[in-house]
């Protein structure tokens, strides 16, 4: 409809002659249509009719977020398990067969030379305990690690529980923020923990990596990204006011609690070894092919990122493509399979390392289910080219850089998980056998 008005235009105060309820003039289809032409004057207007429903206000958004997919998540729940069920044999096999007949061989050793024929893991009693190259630093990755599992798991927990609704836009990322902020605290106490028992001695220094480390480059990356956005006066850059609030979390409370649980973590006594470590390390035999460090890591990703790589499609899908995403349930269910994953992967690898002789397991404990993490950013970068049409460099690099964020955190959560397992596992099998 061709709109006229009471002139000179005046945004505050000025009325439509041809629509206005004081005068009761409404739109009929009586009037002349708007003609399109250059340089012309359109006037857009919108109607809002207000209707009763009998809905309550909590059940409104059931519309928005019924799953009519529900099958594929089904298919990718049944897809991870299956992936589990094949692990869970093989630790089966390995924890009450191999083990349990290693272990056995062990103990009944009686002569001196019996026990210079030793083969296989119990080789290296004596070297599986040496501090790694680099503890802090591996000290650091497990405190942070902690620290966004905590986060992870609690926000999971809430989000499952229905205390985050999709009516309150953000409250998903506020609430992560927030957990995060306050699971600084296990962080320093983990990171403190193992650095006391790697016999470390600059627990200061390696409280102040744990706190700046991973959050410094996220922060770093964000900042930069942000900063773009600023830079095409987008309405989608963060606001200075938020900025300045991100980083008074961190400094303010985050690393505050980071050096608390740092400073209990090292005031309790160190984790004894279950073995004595040898003043010199044992030479490591030349590795087969398949063993090698590289391989074998780059094998351990497959199979966690098998277990997510279709819940990760949604994933991607609601934050790249304005979709919903509140299936949690499932989500959760995903997550403790991820978990139970990482951990079965990491032991049978760890396990046929420590067969072959090479003890240096404390690393690449770590990488080999933080690997996954290689498959998730090459997943994305398959899904920016098949899925999404970004034709603007600022969006593109926008991409990027907050999925480089989602597979450094996706690294630092899987590679914990792994290490954990792994350290449970050796120290289970090397205390269960007798060492004179």
């Amino acid at each position: 409809v061709k709109h006229e008005y009471e002139k000179p235009w005046d945004m505050e105060k000025t009325r439509l002659t041809t629509c206005n309820p004081n005068t009761k003039s409404y739109v009929t289809n009586a009037m002349p249509p708007q003609e399109v032409d250059e340089q012309e004057e359109i006037i857009f207007t919108y109607d809002v009719a207000f209707k009763p429903s009998p809905i309550r206000w909590a059940s409104r958004w059931d519309t928005y977020l019924l799953m009519s997919d529900d099958q594929i998540h089904w298919f990718s729940i049944i897809n991870s398990l299956m992936i589990v069920l094949f692990l869970s044999g093989m630790v089966a096999m390995i924890m009450m067969r191999t083990l349990y007949r290693d272990i056995s061989k062990y103990n009944q050793l009686e002569t001196q030379d019996e026990a210079q024929e030793e083969t296989g893991w119990k080789l290296v009693h004596g070297d599986v305990f040496r501090s790694p190259m680099d503890a802090s630093l591996l000290c650091t990755y497990i405190g942070t690690g902690v620290q966004f599992f905590g986060m992870t798991l609690v926000t999971m927990v809430f989000a499952v529980l229905g205390f985050l609704s999709p009516a309150n836009r953000g409250g998903l990322m506020t609430a992560m923020l927030l957990v995060w902020v306050f699971m600084g605290l296990f962080a320093g106490y983990a990171s403190a923990r193992f650095y006391k028992m790697f016999k470390g001695t600059e627990w200061k220094k390696n409280t102040l990596r744990t706190a700046f480390m991973f959050p410094g480059i996220v922060f770093c990356i964000f900042f930069i990204l942000n900063a773009l956005i600023w830079g095409e006066k987008s309405s989608g850059a963060v606001p200075f006011g938020t900025m300045f609030a991100l980083v008074f979390l961190w400094f303010g409370i985050s690393v505050p609690l980071v050096f608390i649980g740092s400073y209990f973590g090292y005031k309790k006594p160190a984790i004894e070894d279950p073995v004595r470590t040898n003043k010199i390390p044992r030479q490591i035999p030349e590795q087969a092919w398949y063993m090698h460090p590289g391989f074998s890591v780059l094998i351990g990703g497959i199979l966690p990122f098998g277990a997510v790589f279709i819940e990760l499609f949604f994933i991607l899908t609601s934050i790249w493509l304005h979709q919903f995403y509140y299936i949690f349930g499932f989500l959760f269910i995903v997550f403790l399979i991820l978990v139970v994953t990482c951990a079965q992967i990491t032991i049978v690898l760890c396990y046929f390392q420590l067969c072959s002789e090479d003890y240096r397991w404390w690393w690449r404990s770590y990488l080999t289910s933080g690997s996954s993490a290689l498959y998730l950013l090459l997943y994305t970068i398959f899904y920016f080219f098949t899925k999404l049409e970004i034709t603007k460099v600022i969006s593109g690099i926008m991409y990027f850089g907050y999925m480089i964020i989602l597979s450094y955190s996706f690294f630092v959560l899987t590679g914990t998980i792994g290490f954990f397992a792994c350290f449970w596992f050796v120290r289970a099998i090397y205390s269960s056998v007798k060492i004179d």
